[in-house]
């Protein structure tokens, strides 16, 4: 279904088809409160980075990968700026040999051309070939290793604005000092909070969100020292650095290996 909104009937029941996919853009903000639902949810952004809350915290997902959310699972979503994605809607019945936990997959080009695909199909039962995309889909899901989450968000409100706001803006170059005053915080409180909610020191963690950023400019194709400046960076050379010793692999390389646009 081209509109991403579908009615909650559809999507709390396993009548109808096994998986029913909503696709589409929205040139503003998107977002939801938490919910759950009886259907398996896999969401995936075509641009842009999505904020995913489950029950044990909150996450930031870059582009190039999808979100898998048993049925029943407590989530909210929140893109950074425009959105463009899918999800698809699994009945429940077909998630018992998927993943029993959230997780995050990388995309494959064939998942995301299923996907697109099953977006056009509308709520028809399904004949003979489209039970084979069905099916396909369904496979990815459960033979793609699953990867963790991107980022976490700290829980406290203080925390999460700085958060948020170096997300919105990740070439922001205020220091430590600057960011606990707008916090109201000391700057070791500051570091000792967002260590102890996340896992990462304040300067790994802005870090690590100009790298989920650059996954995602890298994805639409910008050259790499466009990036580099973008995101802030001194130079392209040092943004290779730090995107080699955190990803594996050069940016140049790590784009080669996404799925075709």
């Amino acid at each position: 279904m081209s509109d991403l909104t579908l009615d909650p009937a559809r999507i709390n029941t396993s009548e109808g088809p096994v998986v029913i996919v909503a696709a589409g853009s929205e040139e503003r903000e998107r977002s939801s409160t938490g919910h759950r639902h009886a259907r398996g949810q896999l969401m995936g952004s075509m641009r842009g980075l999505l904020s995913v809350g489950v029950e044990d915290g909150q996450w930031i997902v870059p582009a190039i990968h999808a979100v898998w959310l048993p049925p029943h699972h407590f989530h909210a979503v929140r893109s950074h700026g425009p959105f463009s994605g899918w999800s698809v809607y699994v009945a429940e019945p077909a998630c018992a040999d998927l993943p029993q936990r959230p997780c995050t997959l990388r995309t494959s080009g064939l998942l995301r051309e299923a996907v697109l695909r099953a977006a056009t199909w509308g709520l028809d039962p399904l004949d003979a070939q489209r039970e084979r995309v069905a099916q396909l889909i369904l496979d990815e899901i459960r033979y793609a290793p699953p990867a963790p989450f991107g980022l976490p968000l700290p829980r406290d409100p203080r925390l999460q604005r700085v958060a948020r706001a170096l997300i919105d803006d990740p070439a922001d170059q205020r220091d430590l000092e600057s960011w606990a005053r707008a916090a109201a915080m000391s700057s070791r409180t500051l570091t000792r909070r967002f260590s102890a909610e996340t896992g990462f020191g304040f300067v790994a963690w802005r870090q690590r969100a100009r790298l989920m950023r650059a996954l995602e400019m890298l994805a639409a194709d910008k050259p790499v020292t466009m990036v580099a400046m973008d995101l802030g960076y001194a130079s392209a050379s040092a943004f290779i650095k730090l995107f080699a010793r955190e990803f594996g692999a050069t940016p140049a390389a790590y784009r080669r290996a996404l799925p075709a646009s």
